[in-house]
């Protein structure tokens, strides 16, 4: 404890801050909607604020400790894409695939095959899904010009104006703007605001085939491959060497406990983690960890508070939310295109794993995430058959 004291420093606790302010208004909406499809009530969607707060919280501020290394956990962005665009999934038949695929992390976390499990799809495959399931989100904000133009449009010049002038910002400046012309347009009822603690609600788990195959699967896919991988990725970039099997494992412990309340998935971070990581947290990388440690603080605060913050998401605008999403997404399903596309000998697969993701077909009750897993495997193989002959 008194290396802790001594360690701490204004500058980490500041990382920390950006860094969950970062992480929760770039995807808190999203993670909103994905409750709101499965069916979630006020209540319920409270409660899934109180579980991924308070698992990102303790997960994030007890491994950091314990391993005096800035380890920085967050809910998976890219899962609850996948959740937000289910069609004919109940919340208890999601419930039933989020414990499915909390002990998937689980196994392959502790078990150390991770890695080898991972390799056997694609990185531009990964890449590909991730891309398709976010671009529909990205579309969706296109859309929401034509119900609330001077909106949507305002907030993507300051999304502009921030990408140029302070990139780090970009995201909260998004939502300051949109919040402040939704209410000049009076369109924001702040006064609907309940300013009430979360109470964890449980919801009794469901098994259902269609759902393990349509949620379960695709949930633990783009969570370790998208989340997980690029997580681990910002570590070694960074300089530090946590070991990766008894993180991940914990991540998928902590998913499973909470998974009944709404704690659908968690994962390591990798774009706010990085903000931890860097020199601005502290110039000694040894002490950096104190970041992390302040942001599992803060995410453990804006869990026990989620009443609060779910009834303050749905005092916006449905266009605000839509906006705030998909640009918030922008760089992410670039940055997966652009992965997916690099390598000729994948470009194929990866276009048609993207075309078929991003369709939103259901074939036989499983969502498209799945089925543009499985072209793009399929694809893949014919492809790479083809050239050996």
């Amino acid at each position: 404890m008194g290396r802790l004291w001594r360690d701490v420093s204004v500058s980490a606790a500041v990382a920390g801050f950006v860094a969950v302010l970062v992480g929760f208004t770039s995807s808190a909406a999203i993670v909103f909607a994905a409750a709101q499809a499965l069916g979630a009530n006020a209540a319920q969607t409270a409660s899934w604020m109180w579980a991924l707060g308070l698992g990102m919280g303790f997960t994030s501020l007890g491994l950091s400790l314990w391993y005096r290394q800035p380890v920085l956990t967050a809910w998976s962005t890219p899962g609850a894409a996948v959740l937000a665009v289910s069609q004919g999934v109940t919340l208890p038949e999601a419930t039933g695939a989020f414990i499915v695929c909390a002990l998937l992390i689980m196994v392959v976390g502790y078990s150390g095959v991770f890695e080898r499990l991972m390799s056997r799809i694609p990185v531009a495959l990964a890449n590909a899904l991730l891309a398709g399931v976010l671009a529909r989100f990205a579309l969706d904000a296109v859309g929401a010009v034509s119900t609330a133009p001077v909106l949507v449009l305002s907030m993507t010049a300051a999304f502009l104006l921030g990408r140029r002038l302070w990139p780090r910002w970009a995201v909260p400046g998004v939502l300051a703007v949109g919040m402040a012309v939704a209410a000049a347009l009076g369109q924001l009822h702040l006064g609907s605001v309940s300013w009430v603690w979360a109470t964890p609600v449980w919801v009794n788990p469901q098994w259902s085939l269609g759902a393990m195959v349509s949620v379960a699967l695709p949930l633990f896919v783009v969570t370790m491959a998208s989340q997980n991988l690029p997580g681990v990725a910002a570590q070694r970039a960074s300089g530090y060497s946590t070991p990766v099997s008894p993180v991940v494992g914990t991540t998928g412990l902590a998913s499973l406990l909470l998974a009944p309340f709404g704690g659908y998935a968690l994962n390591l971070a990798a774009i706010t983690a990085a903000i931890c990581m860097g020199r601005e947290a502290h110039p000694d990388p040894d002490r950096r960890y104190t970041a992390a440690a302040a942001a599992g603080v803060l995410y453990i605060v804006l869990g026990l508070a989620g009443g609060t913050i779910v009834s303050l998401l749905a005092a916006f605008p449905k266009a605000l939310v839509l906006a705030v999403a998909g640009l918030a997404l922008l760089g992410t399903i670039a940055a997966g295109l652009a992965s997916a596309m690099k390598d000729d000998s994948h470009r194929d697969a990866a276009l048609l794993a993207f075309l078929v993701t991003l369709s939103g077909i259901t074939v036989a009750g499983v969502g498209s995430a799945f089925w543009g897993v499985v072209v793009g495997v399929v694809a893949q193989a014919v492809l790479h058959a083809r050239k050996a002959d």
